[in-house]
């Protein structure tokens, strides 16, 4: 285990436009994952941030910023606009590899909801430059086009009682040509609310990251 890892607010000029994040930085960290949340959430969603400091205490960087403006995140067609949320997924991977103290880090993407497409959309144009994704209750198949040519180990996670999610990344998980897991986590719902759920996202995102990362293990 690392030492926990110390949060700074930074900003991030994305498309023009400043876009507030949060890095969690841990020394001797390996590899950072970059957070891509869901349509109507933001950096401040409770959920990324809990699975962001149990990464953070095995030894994983991470970063979770906002993919839209304000004004954006006000626009309901732009929650689904996967290309918009992939090419700000790719210029923040970009204003990471500018950062000395973070450039030499190995990349991985966890993505929620929609966020998840936009996550295996982005690993999918970077290639081998992208080490693993993680999607939590995600919509891999809003990037089905792009799913073949995604190489990094990719881990899906679903809640159990979220049906028709399931059959989503059931789908989306026979496109994918990588390495692949799907894993279904009992009698949670789609937000993981459930007592023991999230935790048991975390466990699995952990031991994902740290495989295929190199970070140290949980």
């Amino acid at each position: 285990m690392s030492e926990a890892g110390r949060s700074q607010e930074i900003e991030m000029r994305l498309d023009g436009a400043l876009h507030r994040g949060t890095l969690g930085a841990v020394p001797g960290a390996t590899g950072i994952v970059l957070f891509a949340h869901g349509s109507g959430s933001s950096r401040l969603s409770g959920r990324n941030r809990f699975v962001a400091a149990s990464l953070q205490g095995a030894g994983i960087a991470t970063l979770l910023f906002d993919l839209l403006s304000e004004a954006e995140d006000r626009e309901y067609a732009a929650r689904f606009d996967i290309a918009l949320l992939t090419r700000r997924l790719l210029e923040a991977t970009r204003w990471v590899r500018a950062q000395p103290a973070l450039a030499e880090l190995a990349v991985g993407y966890f993505g929620a909801s929609t966020g998840a497409a936009a996550a295996l959309s982005a690993a999918a144009a970077l290639g081998d430059a992208v080490r693993a994704v993680v999607s939590r209750g995600g919509r891999p198949d809003l990037a089905a086009a792009d799913l073949p040519r995604v190489r990094a180990p990719t881990l899906l996670i679903v809640g159990g009682d979220d049906a028709d999610v399931i059959a989503l990344n059931e789908q989306a998980y026979a496109e994918l040509d990588c390495v692949k897991r799907l894993d279904i986590v009992p009698g949670a719902t789609h937000l993981f609310e459930e007592p023991g759920a999230l935790e048991a996202v975390a466990r699995l995102a952990g031991d994902w990251f740290a495989r295929h990362l190199g970070a140290g293990g949980t």
